[in-house]
Protein backbone atom coordinates (compact mmCIF):
# COMPACT_ATOMS: atom_id res chain seq x y z
CA UNK A 1 0.00 0.00 0.00
CA UNK A 2 3.05 2.67 0.83
CA UNK A 3 4.24 1.86 -2.99
CA UNK A 4 1.23 2.92 -4.34
CA UNK A 5 0.88 5.90 -2.28
CA UNK A 6 3.98 6.80 -3.31
CA UNK A 7 3.67 6.05 -6.67
CA UNK A 8 0.81 8.35 -6.68
CA UNK A 9 2.45 11.08 -5.29
CA UNK A 10 5.41 10.83 -7.63
CA UNK A 11 2.97 11.00 -10.35
CA UNK A 12 1.45 13.94 -9.02
CA UNK A 13 4.93 15.80 -9.21
CA UNK A 14 5.89 14.62 -11.98
CA UNK A 15 2.89 16.26 -13.69
CA UNK A 16 3.84 19.57 -12.13
CA UNK A 17 0.44 19.77 -10.97
CA UNK A 18 2.17 20.18 -7.21
CA UNK A 19 3.84 23.95 -6.74
CA UNK A 20 2.08 25.92 -9.36
CA UNK A 21 -0.89 27.68 -9.08
CA UNK A 22 -4.06 27.76 -11.58
CA UNK A 23 -2.75 31.71 -11.87
CA UNK A 24 0.43 30.97 -12.66
CA UNK A 25 -0.25 28.09 -14.95
CA UNK A 26 -2.97 30.79 -17.00
CA UNK A 27 -0.05 33.53 -16.87
CA UNK A 28 2.33 30.94 -18.74
CA UNK A 29 -0.14 30.59 -21.91
CA UNK A 30 -0.84 34.06 -22.14
CA UNK A 31 1.53 36.69 -24.59
CA UNK A 32 2.74 38.46 -22.31
CA UNK A 33 5.77 41.51 -22.97
CA UNK A 34 8.75 41.11 -21.58
CA UNK A 35 7.55 43.46 -17.99
CA UNK A 36 4.86 41.07 -17.99
CA UNK A 37 1.69 42.51 -19.16
CA UNK A 38 -0.55 41.00 -21.83
CA UNK A 39 -1.13 43.02 -24.90
CA UNK A 40 2.28 44.71 -25.20
CA UNK A 41 0.87 46.51 -22.24
CA UNK A 42 -2.25 47.96 -24.35
CA UNK A 43 -5.44 48.46 -22.98
CA UNK A 44 -8.30 45.93 -23.11
CA UNK A 45 -10.88 48.24 -22.34
CA UNK A 46 -9.42 50.09 -25.58
CA UNK A 47 -10.16 47.67 -28.36
CA UNK A 48 -13.87 48.15 -27.44
CA UNK A 49 -13.89 52.11 -27.92
CA UNK A 50 -12.30 53.76 -30.68
CA UNK A 51 -8.89 52.16 -31.10
CA UNK A 52 -6.91 50.35 -29.08
CA UNK A 53 -4.70 52.58 -26.39
CA UNK A 54 -1.45 52.15 -25.28
CA UNK A 55 -1.93 51.75 -20.68
CA UNK A 56 -0.04 53.74 -18.37
CA UNK A 57 1.89 52.47 -15.39
CA UNK A 58 -0.17 54.43 -13.23
CA UNK A 59 -3.12 52.46 -14.24
CA UNK A 60 -2.87 48.56 -13.78
CA UNK A 61 -4.18 45.25 -12.81
CA UNK A 62 -3.82 41.49 -12.64
CA UNK A 63 -6.80 39.26 -13.52
CA UNK A 64 -6.17 35.66 -12.67
CA UNK A 65 -2.63 35.92 -12.62
CA UNK A 66 -1.84 38.35 -15.84
CA UNK A 67 -1.29 41.66 -15.58
CA UNK A 68 -3.08 44.30 -17.70
CA UNK A 69 -2.37 48.03 -18.23
CA UNK A 70 -5.10 51.09 -18.88
CA UNK A 71 -5.37 54.38 -20.24
CA UNK A 72 -7.49 55.53 -17.64
CA UNK A 73 -9.19 55.28 -14.35
CA UNK A 74 -12.50 55.02 -15.78
CA UNK A 75 -11.18 52.01 -18.51
CA UNK A 76 -9.76 50.42 -15.27
CA UNK A 77 -13.17 50.56 -13.30
CA UNK A 78 -15.02 48.94 -16.29
CA UNK A 79 -12.20 46.26 -16.70
CA UNK A 80 -12.20 45.06 -12.94
CA UNK A 81 -16.33 45.25 -13.16
CA UNK A 82 -15.92 42.86 -15.89
CA UNK A 83 -12.96 41.19 -16.29
CA UNK A 84 -13.44 37.94 -18.69
CA UNK A 85 -15.34 40.14 -20.68
CA UNK A 86 -12.49 42.23 -21.73
CA UNK A 87 -9.59 39.82 -21.79
CA UNK A 88 -8.37 39.39 -25.44
CA UNK A 89 -8.97 35.84 -27.55
CA UNK A 90 -6.40 33.22 -26.93
CA UNK A 91 -4.60 35.04 -24.40
CA UNK A 92 -3.34 37.78 -26.73
CA UNK A 93 -1.75 35.76 -29.56
CA UNK A 94 -2.65 35.83 -33.13
CA UNK A 95 -6.45 34.84 -34.03
CA UNK A 96 -4.80 33.64 -37.36
CA UNK A 97 -1.79 32.13 -36.31
CA UNK A 98 -4.37 29.95 -33.69
CA UNK A 99 -6.21 28.40 -36.26
CA UNK A 100 -2.65 25.97 -37.03
CA UNK A 101 -2.70 26.10 -32.93
CA UNK A 102 0.58 28.18 -32.59
CA UNK A 103 1.35 30.72 -30.56
CA UNK A 104 2.65 34.17 -32.80
CA UNK A 105 3.15 37.03 -31.41
CA UNK A 106 1.04 40.28 -32.32
CA UNK A 107 1.05 43.61 -33.14
CA UNK A 108 -1.45 45.50 -30.68
CA UNK A 109 -2.86 48.17 -32.99
CA UNK A 110 -4.07 45.03 -35.19
CA UNK A 111 -7.43 43.96 -33.92
CA UNK A 112 -10.86 43.02 -34.66
CA UNK A 113 -14.27 42.81 -32.54
CA UNK A 114 -16.16 39.45 -33.01
CA UNK A 115 -19.04 39.44 -31.18
CA UNK A 116 -17.65 41.76 -28.45
CA UNK A 117 -14.55 39.43 -28.23
CA UNK A 118 -11.03 41.49 -29.32
CA UNK A 119 -9.06 39.22 -31.67
CA UNK A 120 -5.47 40.52 -32.30
CA UNK A 121 -3.65 39.80 -35.18
CA UNK A 122 0.09 39.57 -36.06
CA UNK A 123 1.30 42.47 -38.73
CA UNK A 124 4.69 42.76 -39.78
CA UNK A 125 7.01 41.29 -42.05
CA UNK A 126 5.54 38.42 -42.81
CA UNK A 127 2.19 40.29 -43.36
CA UNK A 128 -0.87 41.31 -42.23
CA UNK A 129 -2.96 38.09 -40.80
CA UNK A 130 -5.99 40.24 -40.03
CA UNK A 131 -6.41 40.84 -43.99
CA UNK A 132 -5.71 36.42 -44.38
CA UNK A 133 -8.60 36.10 -41.51
CA UNK A 134 -10.84 38.74 -43.17
CA UNK A 135 -10.27 37.27 -46.71
CA UNK A 136 -10.38 33.47 -45.11
CA UNK A 137 -13.71 34.93 -44.16
CA UNK A 138 -15.35 35.36 -47.51
CA UNK A 139 -14.85 31.72 -47.95
CA UNK A 140 -15.90 30.06 -44.94
CA UNK A 141 -18.11 31.65 -41.67
CA UNK A 142 -16.31 33.72 -39.65
CA UNK A 143 -18.10 31.92 -36.95
CA UNK A 144 -16.67 28.55 -38.05
CA UNK A 145 -13.06 30.32 -38.23
CA UNK A 146 -13.14 31.23 -34.14
CA UNK A 147 -14.59 27.69 -33.68
CA UNK A 148 -11.61 25.85 -35.12
CA UNK A 149 -9.48 28.79 -33.60
CA UNK A 150 -11.05 27.96 -29.96
CA UNK A 151 -10.34 24.26 -30.52
CA UNK A 152 -6.66 24.82 -30.87
CA UNK A 153 -6.61 27.52 -28.48
CA UNK A 154 -8.12 24.76 -25.61
CA UNK A 155 -5.16 22.05 -27.28
CA UNK A 156 -2.70 24.38 -25.99
CA UNK A 157 -3.83 24.77 -22.32
CA UNK A 158 -6.17 28.35 -23.13
CA UNK A 159 -9.36 29.19 -21.19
Amino acid sequence: MKQIALLLLMLVFASGAVGESSEAMRARTFNLDSKGFALKGYDPVSYHQARPQEGKAEFSASYNGVRYRFASQANLDAFQANPAGYEPAYGGWCAWAMLEGEQVDIDPDTFKLINGRAYVFYNGFFGDTLKKWNAQAQKEPEPALVEKADNRWMKLGGE
